[in-house]
């Protein structure tokens, strides 16, 4: 009587077959998943350099040519004058553009300084923010005056403290530094490492390269970014000189 069935090594054979499609799938799926992941981590770079950026932009396109009420020993009340502190490494101004809240919110009295990074390992960006109220709340942040009762020079400004409350723009860093560019017919311009004058740079641009090239990752580039001050109020001013 002929007997029908599946031989042991027919069996076995269907069974390799069977894992080695299974370790094929399975392979090409986790390879699939790796460059999926590895694209998504490529493109939530890009978007938080980019994101940076903006905000760099932003901001100092954002900046008010405010006054502040600088107390200035020995004369008996404070002097008023325009706010802006440009110095190598820090830079203070009032900007109507924040982290939180955009350019929907209160103006915000922003505070750019270049710190040490981790493990002293290159630099890092960070950046303050405080209400601005009026030329009040921006005293607190400028110096006096010269013996001449002028304007305190670059360097006389209180330093820039970072704190937990500091927000971190870009870190590691090579270097990063600030430069102004002076309010001079267009083939007289300069820029310079620091803003000697007593109104507002007509730009301002951000230096500053990454610690370590990583061809898979898109480094932060150098910005440059004008200020938009269209009127300059020295009216206001007229008691200063």
């Amino acid at each position: 009587m002929n007997r029908r069935g599946v031989m042991l090594l027919e069996l076995l054979a269907a069974v390799t077959l069977l894992s080695l499609l299974t370790t094929g799938v399975l392979l090409a799926m986790r390879v699939g998943f790796n460059a999926t992941h590895m694209t998504n981590d490529r493109i939530l770079e890009t978007r938080r350099v980019l994101s940076v950026q903006r905000i760099l932009e932003q901001q100092i396109a954002g900046l008010m040519p405010v006054l502040a009420d600088c107390q200035a020993p020995p004369f008996p009340r404070a002097m008023r004058r325009p706010f802006f502190q440009g110095d190598p490494q820090s830079m203070r101004f009032v900007s109507a553009y924040s982290l939180g809240e955009a350019s929907r919110g209160y103006p915000r009295v922003l505070e750019y300084q270049v710190i040490p990074g981790e493990n002293q390992e290159g630099v890092r960006l960070v950046v303050n923010e405080h209400l601005y109220t009026g030329p009040q709340s921006a005293g607190w942040f400028c110096p006096g005056a010269t013996e001449e009762g002028l304007p305190a020079g670059p360097g006389q400004y209180p330093p820039i403290q970072a704190g937990p409350g500091s927000f971190v723009l870009a870190d590691r860093l090579a270097y990063c530094r600030f430069l102004y560019r002076e309010f001079q017919p267009p083939d007289q311009q300069r820029w310079l490492p620091a803003w000697p004058g007593i109104t507002w740079p007509t730009g301002v641009r951000i230096e500053m390269a990454p610690l370590e090239a990583q061809p898979s990752r898109p480094p932060l580039v150098s910005i440059t970014a004008p200020v938009r001050v269209t009127r300059m109020p020295f009216q206001q001013y007229a008691d200063m000189f």
